[in-house]
């Protein structure tokens, strides 16, 4: 059974330390519109009133979900929170056309871009213990600041209702969710081709997912390939049955920004290709399987690491699968 008493007293102790860290100065929320974003803007709203908070959101156009635009609009409104959308997908396209970068992207086209608006104002982020920041970053850093960094998701979801704070859930994982270009496994080296490719397969598999009723713990589309074909694997879990399985590959092939769909149902071996950096660092590589991979497929994967040829590959490239029997 949930403690009010104690929520109410996490909640007293971090707006009181949100006014002693801001010294009640003039803040910026990095506002996304998702669960963590939302309860920060709340508890801040409640430290210092609403004239001293604003909201900065970055815009990625259809890189974004559909229901994240919507959140960042409903929550606004919810919260009397005074939001400004600020472009950034051409940002996100140069950062990620060397390969996947998830922590680069967030430090320079997501808060980078937000700190920049920001100017000389504290930067109040959602980051906690779900995230890498939350885990292994700094409470107060470089303008940034994260009064939920000790914090674990489920601590967050109790303050969330505590507060009668209601949030539209996009559906494509279930504690973490609202970027589709980490789904994009191959550098994006042609927004209209592979940037178009994973904004429509994960759009699409939400809709569909979405009008079915289909409650999944995971859904997600993958896009693999060489640079001159998308494939798409299709994270699904549960996994469906026959009727929703044939629905979503006749849905996504209809995408021509794809050359192949796959729902994945048995493990699967990933081919990847890693620049020297990467392939070279044992632990980055061990990260990336089962950190960064892994948690999003809906089956148990392994990987076969090559080393690329390809001297503008920054990161690291899913090139193939094999279906293991």
């Amino acid at each position: 059974m949930v403690d009010s008493h104690k929520i109410k007293e996490k909640i007293l102790s971090i707006t009181e330390e949100i006014k002693k860290v801001s010294c009640g100065e003039k803040i910026v929320i990095a506002f996304s519109g998702g669960l963590d974003s939302t309860v920060v803007s709340k508890l801040a709203i409640l430290a210092l009133g609403h004239e001293r908070v604003e909201a900065i959101t970055i815009n990625f156009g259809d890189y974004s979900y559909a229901k994240a635009i919507k959140n960042i609009q409903m929550m606004g409104e919810a919260l009397g929170l005074r939001v400004k959308s600020v472009p950034g997908k051409t940002i996100q396209e140069k950062v990620l056309k060397g390969g996947p970068a998830c922590n680069r992207c967030t430090r320079i086209a997501k808060l980078g871009r937000v700190k920049k608006e920001a100017g000389d104002r504290l930067v109040l982020t959602g980051s906690n213990q779900s995230d890498t920041w939350g885990k292994m970053g700094i409470k107060i850093c470089g303008g940034f600041y994260t009064p939920l960094m000790e914090m674990s998701k489920k601590e967050i979801l109790e303050i969330a209702d505590y507060l009668g704070i209601k949030v539209l859930k996009i559906g494509e994982n279930e504690f973490r969710e609202g970027c589709k270009m980490k789904h994009l496994l191959k550098p994006l080296a042609v927004p209209s081709y592979h940037g178009q490719a994973a904004a429509e397969a994960n759009e699409c598999l939400l809709k569909i997912i979405g009008k079915e009723n289909y409650h999944s713990t995971l859904a997600n589309a993958k896009i693999i390939g060489p640079l001159n074909k998308n494939i798409a694997l299709v994270n699904l879990f549960p996994i469906p049955e026959e009727r929703l399985k044939i629905q979503v590959m006749e849905s996504l092939k209809k995408i021509n920004t794809l050359e192949m769909v796959e729902i994945l149902e048995k493990p699967i071996k990933l081919i990847v290709k890693a620049n020297k950096g990467q392939f070279d660092n044992q632990h980055s590589r061990f990260w990336l399987e089962k950190g960064r991979l892994q948690p999003d497929f809906a089956v148990p994967i392994t990987v076969e690491w090559r080393l690329t040829t390809n001297k503008n590959l920054k990161t690291f490239q899913v090139v193939d699968y094999q279906i293991s029997e």
